[in-house]
Parts: structure tokens; C-alpha cells; sequence
């Protein structure tokens, strides 16, 4: 990943410093940070997968 990929907050994020994550679409994985530390590890995962966890949260 490099300086160009665009990473985007969760549209629930109060943006008052609390546990938040950042996304970013790859061709093909799905990049996931901690929005406190966005230099530390990161996930990736196939878009399957990422569809997989989100669908599991949301239930």
C-alpha cells in the first residue's frame, strides 16, 4: 500500500477518538487499519472475506 490508497472511516465513527476502523479497496483485498494507528498492521482480506465479517457484525 502506498500513499495514494484512499482509506475510509466507518460511517459511525463520532470522531471522538474511540475504537475506530479505516477500509481501503485494493484489486483484490480489502485493506482494514486501526484509525489511531494507521501505520501499524493492517488486515487484508479477500472481498469475500470482508463481506463474510461484515455480514456476521451486522447480525
Amino acid at each position: 500500500m502506498d500513499d495514494v490508497t484512499k482509506w475510509r472511516k466507518a460511517r459511525q465513527s463520532d470522531g471522538q477518538g474511540g475504537a475506530c476502523v479505516e477500509v481501503a479497496r485494493l484489486p483484490e483485498a480489502v485493506a482494514v487499519r486501526d484509525s489511531k494507528d494507521p501505520n501499524g498492521p493492517r488486515l487484508l482480506l479477500t472481498p469475500h472475506a470482508f463481506d463474510t465479517i461484515l455480514n456476521d457484525l451486522k447480525h
